[in-house]
């Protein structure tokens, strides 16, 4: 491990544009001077002029505690506030702790809640190839965290070691909790009622059609996509994937069939349907702003007379009859604790011979997404990734026989990566559409995700349940062959 200081010349706007290509200059990149009191200033704790104990860098007082967290040699590069830095000068990647404040948010919420923090509001910065350097950081952490963003979940530690809350009061780091980014979201009331699913399919979705468009490309299908060929566009990625679902579902044999599509989004798996099977369909979200859009974009697809959006809650479904049900990207948001009420009300809407698809993300032997972490704070509040193992029973109990179970999990990883680089390319646009914290979300939180597919941590599966008919027939093929 090496030990560096580097020529304490302030950071300019060419010197941020070499390390961050296509980014915004945030305040601490300005070579403004700071007012006094201010992290930066000369004045206050944790300053280049008195960032330990005398004649110690940033980087020596934090030395220790880096090796007790990283194995040794440090996978990447550590630059901090007062221009010192631990690790090698090539890399992959390099971390840019660009204030104490960013000490104080993770002394202030342990975990990866307080780095997403100083992440968001840009007091932790990466630069180089994200997706490296994220999978070096995880690699190299012994203590492997769950759904954060593990990227910086190496650093989790800090505040769990004596020796932490030491460097800590040297650097100024013990004071009061600075105020959360306003992106934070924090659900009221009962997990998983109504109202609170609501709120937090609006904290995730109602964020810019716009943003999205940028992000997802012109199929806006926010799920994951299915690469025939390992250099297929994510458009026909995404038509591949809409077209594997309807076949599974029989469309192809069954024109006309009533299809319902619960959490429809922008209307994709509808309108393909409805285009390619003649499906007559009712598409149901949570998300006014998607159910608006959904609706134009049917319309302009000419299929408004086939396709009905609504803003409407699987609950409220009962009554109803479908001869086929999709449920793409959506699970995600339904719980344990909700699993076997959400397929009985499934169940209940299919005639026999009806056939259910559950597209979803799964983790081996699941996982709740806590409310004090970055990804329940900031990406998917309440959310839970449940194995799919007990998806499967939870199926066959309301009255499914499971008939077709595909893992998708390298495909998923191709996509984010596809929509990271689109995110990248059309930055400057995304930022204006949805400010630069919430930018910075969504790229670290892909970017790990994408991750986490390809190490096996997250995984992705259609299962495909059908309603026999009392005498034990189901309808369904006897091989996979028109599936594609």
């Amino acid at each position: 491990m090496t030990v560096a200081v580097r020529d304490k010349i302030a950071p300019s706007l060419m010197d941020h544009q070499q390390k961050f290509p296509g980014r915004p200059v945030p305040e601490s990149a300005s070579t403004e001077p700071s007012s006094p009191g201010s992290p930066s200033s000369p004045s206050s704790p944790g300053s280049p002029s008195s960032p330990g104990s005398p004649g110690s860098t940033v980087a020596e007082t934090l030395t220790p505690l880096i090796r007790s967290l990283l194995r040794d040699p440090v996978p990447v590069r550590f630059e901090f506030w007062d221009d010192s830095a631990i690790g090698p000068d090539h890399s992959v990647g390099t971390v840019y702790i660009r204030s104490v404040d960013a000490l104080r948010r993770v002394m202030c919420a342990p975990g990866d809640l307080g780095l997403g923090r100083a992440y968001v509001s840009g007091e932790i910065e990466l630069s180089g190839d994200l997706f490296a350097t994220l999978q070096a950081l995880r690699r190299a952490c012994p203590r492997r965290s769950g759904i954060g963003p593990t990227a910086l979940s190496a650093l989790t530690a800090l505040t769990t070691l004596p020796a932490a809350f030491d460097a800590a009061r040297r650097l100024g780091a013990l004071r009061r909790p600075l105020p959360n980014p306003p992106e934070e979201a924090r659900p009221a009331g009962r997990r998983h009622t109504p109202a609170r699913d609501a709120a937090a399919i609006s904290h995730h979705y109602d964020v810019s059609n716009a943003f999205y468009r940028l992000v997802l490309g012109p199929s806006m299908t926010y799920s994951c996509a299915r690469f025939v060929e390992s250099d297929t566009d994510l458009e026909t990625a995404q038509a591949a994937k809409h077209e594997l679902i309807c076949r599974k579902l029989d469309l192809h044999e069954n024109r006309d069939a009533r299809l319902l599509d619960v959490g429809c989004g922008w209307g994709s798996m509808a309108i393909h349907a409805a285009t390619h099977f003649d499906a007559n369909v009712v598409g149901i979200t949570l998300s006014r702003e998607q159910a608006e859009l959904a609706r134009r974009r049917v319309d302009e697809a000419g299929v408004g007379d086939r396709v009905e959006i609504r803003v409407q809650d699987y609950r409220d479904l009962m009554g109803e009859r479908f001869d086929v049900i999709s449920s793409v990207g959506m699970f995600e948001h339904v719980g344990m604790a909700k699993m076997g009420q959400y397929f009985e009300t499934l169940r209940s809407l299919l005639w026999p011979f009806g056939r259910l698809l559950n597209h979803a993300i799964s983790t081996p032997g699941g996982t709740k997404i806590g409310r004090n972490t970055f990804m329940g704070r900031y990406v998917f509040p309440d959310g839970e990734l449940l194995d799919v193992g007990c998806v499967v029973m939870a199926m066959q109990r309301a009255g499914f026989e499971v008939r077709d179970v595909e893992s998708l999990r390298e495909h998923y990883s191709q996509t984010l990566h596809a929509w990271v680089a689109n995110l990248e390319e059309h930055w400057d646009e995304a930022v204006a559409q949805v400010g630069l914290a919430r930018a910075r979300v969504w790229r670290l939180y892909m970017a790990a995700s994408a991750n986490g597919f390809d190490d096996g941590h997250l995984g992705i599966h259609q299962v495909l349940g059908v309603v026999p008919d009392p005498d034990g027939r189901s309808g369904m093929p006897r091989t996979r062959a028109d599936w594609g």
